[in-house]
């Protein structure tokens, strides 16, 4: 009986891939304050509630629209609070089913919707803080206005885009890091 004896030939390595040199990328972790953590949505929902309480302070009183900044801080600061609720309900489902929020579209989405809104907030915020300076300081006009008022939904603002900055830096960090 003649049987065929296998035969083994040498074969040479594959060529190095960049993971074996330079070992495998690790993926970024969840940062606290980036979406789907317990930081993002803290950061969430004190945007949402300093935002809230600027829009409430705001509309309270009588005469905000007699400047134009005023009724800009209205509309700025509550595209704001509806931007960050909304993100504050995806992250509650993202927390709530252990889900990641890694993705690239999804993240790119968030990293857009932040930049805006927290520029909008901010120009809201620096153009209200300038008019109040002008009817506080330069007119003396706090006695006629709302002066407290209009100091405290800016002051609100601003803190609402304190909160702003860190989302979207992390989101940022996150996009760049894709």
């Amino acid at each position: 009986m003649s049987l065929s004896r296998p035969t083994v030939h040498p074969v040479e390595a594959p060529p190095l891939t960049e993971a074996a040199v330079h070992g495998p990328r690790v993926r970024m972790k969840d940062v606290q304050g980036m979406p789907g953590t317990k930081g993002g949505l803290f950061l969430r929902l004190s945007q949402f509630v300093f935002a809230i309480i600027s829009v409430s302070v705001m509309a309270t009183t009588s005469d905000f629209r007699s400047a134009t900044a005023f009724s800009y801080l209205v509309l700025a600061v509550g595209l704001q609070s509806l931007w960050s609720l909304s993100l504050a309900f995806v992250d509650i489902y993202a927390l709530l089913v252990k889900r990641s929020l890694r993705n690239y579209r999804a993240i790119r989405l968030f990293t857009i919707g932040d930049g805006i809104t927290s520029t909008l907030t901010f120009a809201a915020a620096c153009a209200s803080a300038g008019i109040t300076v002008l009817i506080g300081n330069d007119l003396d006009k706090c006695a006629l206005n709302h002066c407290t008022r209009f100091e405290t939904a800016t002051a609100m603002a601003f803190i609402s885009w304190f909160a702003m900055s860190p989302s979207f830096l992390m989101n940022f960090w996150s996009l760049a890091s894709h």
